[in-house]
């Protein structure tokens, strides 16, 4: 299984991040005490539920083997477990940020993800 997980952010705040050297989450994160996540499985669906529409966002790959314990995988849309992380996210575990666009079809276009 990949280790791979992946974050929706606006690029705005990732920029940020990148100037403190670490994500302490987006709004929706720190209400809910932990930073959310996706799998290459589920990060198609969280855009299209969450981020429906939305431009300026990134999409960040990150080495889930690198968070130890605070990364957990907890039940959550669907039944599905889903990786987050109890802790701010230091950079040192971020693979790649690229754009995520709205394509012509109102739908994100995303990367080749690996564990698809």
């Amino acid at each position: 299984m990949s280790q791979i997980i992946y974050k929706i952010a606006p690029e705005a705040l990732w920029r940020e991040a990148e100037k403190n050297g670490r994500f302490t989450g987006a709004a929706i994160d720190i209400a809910d005490g932990f930073i959310h996540f996706s799998t290459a499985q589920q990060v198609r669906e969280t855009a299209a539920k969450h981020f429906a529409g939305q431009t300026d966002l990134l999409l960040i790959a990150v080495d889930g083997a690198q968070l130890g314990e605070a990364l957990k995988y907890e039940v959550s849309r669907g039944g599905a477990l889903f990786p987050h992380l109890y802790a701010a996210l230091g950079l040192d575990a971020v693979l790649w940020a690229k754009p995520l666009p709205l394509g012509d079809s109102g739908q994100h276009e995303f990367p080749a993800l690996e564990g698809e």
